[in-house]
């Protein structure tokens, strides 16, 4: 692989890491909501819709680097659970 795909091919894979943990982090959000039958990415968009009264077509266009930024306070602290660490 030459050094211009093994680049693309980190990036895209801390880009893909970053966004499961942001729903691993959603599953963590709905318990301490005490939602049941939504958790991953559909139970940080109901909070951040909740929390600044943002629509739900405005959070959804959010990249996970914003919504990371979105959820930096509430994310304090947290660590990958152990069930989801490979």
């Amino acid at each position: 692989m030459n050094e211009k795909y093994a680049v693309s091919q980190r990036l895209y894979a801390a880009i893909g890491e970053g966004m499961f943990h942001l729903d691993v982090f959603g599953d963590e959000l709905a318990k301490r909501k005490g939602w049941r039958g939504i958790g991953g990415m559909e139970a940080i968009y109901l909070y951040l819709v909740q929390k600044h009264n943002w629509t739900p077509a405005t959070v959804r266009s959010m990249n996970h680097e914003d919504l990371r930024l979105a959820l930096h306070e509430e994310m304090q602290d947290w660590t990958l659970p152990k069930e989801a660490r490979g």
